[in-house]
């Protein structure tokens, strides 16, 4: 059993600069207690320590070169410090909080601020980020490093924090974390995930990012129970989904995005890919969006309501039968119910008439939702001047919201 022996050091305001001194004289497993006041940053934490600021407005702020914060050895906790004023290299990852190659380790109850990247996790296992407010500096979006840079990290937990004003969450080749009850407000990628397996998106807020969640050559992905909310700008989409495998997408709210879910269906592989169910994908421009092929996904029990297009194809491919659609509502479905069992007489099919027009051709797309595109499409309807192209089929369509 380990024997935890704690210190308490108190460094008051006066004697701000000394907080690396401390550091530097304090046993493993010491807590450091500071007061209120402003310590010098570019600190080095190399052994197990506790840092908490017993105090509101405990500041550790760096001189704009390298990282405010490093720490390199496990068993680190920071609690509620205030983190700024990191260097602004880019290619040296300056951060306000750098962790290497450690585990262990808990960021807790910070104001991570004015940073170029907020906290950088280098080969970080069984680690804990939470209840933090993390932010960039207030520059052009291409100048900003990310607000959590996640790369070789597995089994962390990311909960609690408010993400607000940076550019990117990214994870790279990192497994088995978690993110839960998090905001992430006005960012650009917030969260990006790439190469990396097993991760869990549950129960977070996102508003106003460019994308609220990106995932791109993953496997056995779960997100469920999200509000994807206003994706900014005419290109602003909720989720994207590429190369993924056992991709999970349940009871999240999806709205007011100009595309809600964009996938790519062009992948080689085969087996299903995707189970989209139970959501409310309601009130965006296009509520799925399939780059090229629609096929291998199960889309189950969701609420398609008032978007301008339930499903969209932006290049000539073909719909499979490897799909599973159904017990879905769409708003726009049109039949009827004999029975009473809340099923549609009829299967829904949604197809691209006119619409292929200016999918295909992004010239025409300057027409989109013109009196006479719509006319064009009434007519194509009515009196199919051209072989419509089958988009998806839902067999057995529900006519009321569960």
């Amino acid at each position: 059993m380990k024997v935890v022996i704690s210190i308490l050091i108190f460094i008051s305001f006066c004697f701000a600069n000394s907080l690396q001194e401390a550091i530097d004289q304090a046993k493993p497993y010491s807590i450091i207690k500071l007061s209120k006041g402003i310590y010098k940053g570019n600190i080095t934490i190399p052994k197990p320590l506790t840092i908490i600021g017993k105090d509101s407005n405990v500041v550790i702020q760096g001189d704009k070169k390298n990282s405010v914060i490093t720490i390199n050895s496990s068993d680190v906790i920071l609690d509620n410090l205030t983190v700024t004023n990191s260097g602004d290299m880019i290619n040296l990852i300056d951060a306000g909080i750098s962790l290497n190659k450690v585990s262990n380790c808990t960021i807790q109850n910070c104001k991570i601020i004015d940073n170029l990247y907020g906290i950088d996790l280098n080969i970080v296992n069984n680690s804990k980020i939470l209840n933090n407010y993390i932010n960039s500096r207030d520059t052009n979006i291409s100048l900003k490093g990310d607000a959590l840079k996640i790369y070789y990290a597995n089994n962390n937990i990311f909960k609690n924090n408010i993400i607000k004003n940076s550019r990117d969450v990214t994870l790279n080749y990192s497994h088995h974390n978690i993110f839960e009850n998090n905001q992430f407000i006005n960012n650009r990628f917030a969260t990006h995930i790439q190469n990396s397996n097993n991760n869990i998106i549950k129960n977070n807020n996102y508003k106003q990012n460019s994308v609220a969640i990106m995932l791109m050559g993953t496997k056995d992905t779960t997100v469920l129970y999200n509000a994807i909310l206003s994706s900014k700008g005419a290109a602003g989409i909720g989720v994207v989904v590429s190369g993924v495998s056992n991709f999970k997408f349940d009871h999240n709210t999806v709205k007011f995005n100009a595309k809600g879910i964009y996938i790519d269906g062009g992948e080689k592989a085969k087996g299903m890919k995707r189970y989209i169910t139970n959501n409310n994908i309601s009130y965006n421009k296009e509520a799925i969006h399939f780059h090229q092929n629609i096929k291998d996904n199960t889309i189950t029990n969701n609420i398609f309501e008032n978007n301008i297009d339930d499903i969209v194809k932006d290049l000539k491919g073909y719909y499979s039968n490897t799909n599973i659609i159904q017990y879905n509502y769409w708003s726009y479905y049109a039949g009827f119910d004999s029975n009473k069992d809340n099923i549609g007489d009829t299967t829904y099919k949604i197809y691209q008439y006119s619409d292929q027009l200016w999918h295909y051709n992004p010239k025409v797309k300057f027409f989109y939702a013109s009196p006479i595109m719509s006319l064009i499409d009434f007519l194509g309807k009515l009196a199919p001047f051209i072989q419509p192209s089958l988009l998806i089929e839902d067999t057995k369509p529900l006519m009321y919201k569960k």
